[in-house]
């Protein structure tokens, strides 16, 4: 197969998917077997059996090695998709790399957690299921990866730091996932550890669509850089597993009751919301927005205020505010009035 050196261009993650997924076919066939046959050597948990593929030639392994960059270099472009873990977690399988290929299947687990899309527990169970490994010639790295992970995902940082340290010692990306983690735990254990927290910063273009990069720095920084952190995790998945907790860091951070949080409002959403009743014609859509502006004066009150004003000198808008106004008290009710009057 004739290497390829691919460029960022439009349609590069499917060209560079499809590169992965040919490379694994070619090498997981073997002499005189039917290429329909050819399967990536990892689909998914727990990790697979023997499949009788020929033995990896060290053009192989560099070719590997390659692929994996790329998709580091994507990643760090801000262009993470789901698939892209499921590529790696096959293509380090297929150099024997077990607890890199689980950490790279957790990352897209976890990934889809923090979107929404994966259950509660999922990802437990998903852990679970690669203990009975256990014992299996070979596979030691796997479970030992399995165990760390679980660690990582039950709170229990110590535990987590200490068995992901042991198996990534030898790793030498400085902003790799399971770094990510490790430095998560430290930051868990004492968040005014300025080391781990300049690193934890250092690496967040790697981790751009991920929420719980976002979440946990929010969770350890302070003023101005746990505001960014919120505002991210919440613009990425609103409503995901950690945009709640996160509305509150939002809250605390404007001088609010962390109580308040459950109207809060990221600006982008607040434009967002704005955007979508212009469009449509709809004032009703800027219900979400009706609690934040009732909220003692803060920057996203004052925010939304500004923007939902000038929408008074649409007819529909201003009649939607007016009656508002009129069901309203105190503080929120003078708001709407303010915001009726254009």
């Amino acid at each position: 197969m004739k290497e390829t050196r691919l460029h960022f261009l439009p349609g590069l993650i499917p060209a560079l998917l499809a590169a992965v997924q040919v490379f694994c076919a070619c090498a997981a066939q073997g002499p005189g077997r039917p290429a329909e046959e050819a399967q990536p050597v990892f689909a998914g948990l727990p990790i697979s059996s023997e499949n009788g593929a020929e033995p990896l030639t060290p053009s192989d392994i560099e070719r590997i090695s390659g692929l994996l960059e790329e998709l580091a270099e994507l990643e760090r472009s801000g262009l993470f998709r789901r698939e892209m873990a499921l590529a790696e977690s096959s293509l380090r399988e297929k150099i024997g790399d077990y607890a890199g290929a689980v950490v790279a299947i957790y990352k897209d687990m976890s990934w889809g957690y923090g979107h929404g899309i994966l259950a509660e527990g999922e990802i437990e169970k998903g852990l679970t299921r690669l203990l009975s490994l256990e014992g299996q010639a070979g596979k030691e790295p796997a479970v030992d990866a399995a165990y760390a992970l679980l660690a990582f995902t039950r709170g229990h940082w110590n535990e987590a730091e200490h068995r992901l340290a042991a198996l990534f010692a030898e790793a030498d990306e400085i902003d790799s996932f399971a770094r990510w983690m490790q430095l998560s735990c430290a930051l868990e254990k004492d968040n005014g550890d300025k080391k781990a927290g300049s690193a934890y910063r250092a690496i967040r273009a790697r981790y751009m669509q991920y929420p719980e990069y976002w979440y946990r720095g929010a969770k350890v920084f302070s003023d101005t850089i746990a505001s960014e952190y919120a505002e991210i995790c919440i613009n990425l998945a609103p409503n995901g597993p950690y945009a709640g907790e996160c509305r509150s860091i939002l809250a605390a951070s404007a001088g609010l009751n962390r109580e308040d949080g459950h109207a809060i409002r990221s600006k982008s959403e607040i434009e967002a919301a704005i955007a979508q009743a212009v469009n449509l014609g709809n004032p009703e859509l800027l219900a979400p927005l009706i609690p934040l502006i009732g909220l003692a004066e803060n920057p996203y009150t004052l925010f939304a205020i500004g923007a939902l004003k000038s929408l008074a000198a649409l007819p529909p808008f201003r009649d939607y505010f007016d009656g508002l106004a009129v069901r309203s008290k105190g503080r929120l009710a003078d708001r709407l009035a303010y915001i009726s009057r254009g």
